[in-house]
C-alpha cells in the first residue's frame, strides 16, 4: 500500500465529479503539475469545499492511487479571498493560471512556476499594482522561466525605461519581480512586449483572456 504523501502547492482548476466529488489540477512544489480526486468536495458543510477551489495556496496530503491521487487533508494558508469579489481581479488571476496550466507537466521541476504564479498573485490583490503592470511582468517572466525569452525585440527602438524594466523582469528573482513602477508610456511598451510573448510562445487561447478582454 502506498504512503501518503504532504506536497505544497495551488489549485489551479476544478472540475465536478458524479454528484458530490470534486477533480482538481495542483500545480506543486514537489511534483510538478498532477490531478487528483476529492470526494465528497461538493457536500454541503466538506472539509474540501472551499480548500479545492482555483487560487487555494497551502499544503495537501495526498494519497497515490493507480492513476491519479486522492486528496486526504488540506491546510491552506492563502485563498487569496480578495478576488471572490473582484470579477476584474479573478479573471486576470484564471488567466494567469490557465498560463501555468499550459506550461507545467507532471513530474517536472516546477518550483519557480510555483514561486511565480503564487508572487503574482499576490501582486494582484495589492492595492498600489496596476493589474496591467502584473499582466505584462507575469507574461514576460513566464517565457523566461521556461528558458524561452529572446530578451527586448529588436524590430523598434523602445523607451530606456522600458529596456532596463524587461531586462529587470528576465534576470530578476520572483520575490523582486513586483517591486517597481513604471509611467504610462513604459507600461504601453511593456503590455506590447507582454503581448508578442504571448502570441508567440503560448500556442493556446485562453478562455479567461477572452472573457477579461470584454470587461476592458
Amino acid at each position: 500500500m502506498q504512503e501518503a504523501i504532504t506536497v505544497t502547492g495551488m489549485i489551479l482548476s476544478q472540475t465536478p465529479i458524479g454528484e458530490y466529488d470534486r477533480r482538481v489540477c495542483i500545480l506543486t512544489k514537489e511534483r510538478g503539475k498532477i490531478s487528483a480526486f476529492a470526494k465528497g468536495a461538493r457536500r454541503s458543510g466538506s472539509r474540501f469545499m472551499a480548500a479545492t477551489n482555483p487560487f487555494c495556496f497551502g499544503e495537501f496530503k495526498l494519497y497515490e492511487g493507480k492513476s491519479s491521487y486522492n486528496v486526504m487533508e488540506v491546510n491552506i494558508s492563502n485563498y487569496f479571498e480578495q478576488l471572490r469579489s473582484d470579477y476584474i481581479g479573478a479573471y486576470y488571476g484564471m488567466y494567469f493560471l490557465e498560463i501555468a496550466d499550459y506550461y507545467t507537466r507532471e513530474n517536472n521541476d516546477e518550483k519557480e512556476m510555483l514561486k511565480l504564479l503564487y508572487q503574482t498573485l499576490r501582486a494582484l490583490v495589492h492595492p498600489s499594482i496596476p493589474n496591467p503592470l502584473v499582466r505584462a511582468v507575469f507574461e514576460i517572466k513566464v517565457v523566461a522561466v521556461n528558458g524561452e525569452f529572446p530578451g527586448v525585440p529588436g524590430d523598434k527602438t523602445w523607451e530606456e525605461s522600458t529596456v532596463y524594466a524587461v531586462d529587470f523582469i528576465a534576470a530578476s528573482l520572483v520575490e523582486k519581480l513586483y517591486t517597481f513602477s513604471v509611467t504610462d508610456k513604459v507600461l504601453l511598451e511593456l503590455q506590447e512586449i507582454g503581448e508578442r510573448c504571448r502570441k508567440r510562445f503560448f500556442n493556446k487561447e485562453f478562455k479567461s483572456l477572452e472573457i477579461l478582454e470584454t470587461l476592458m
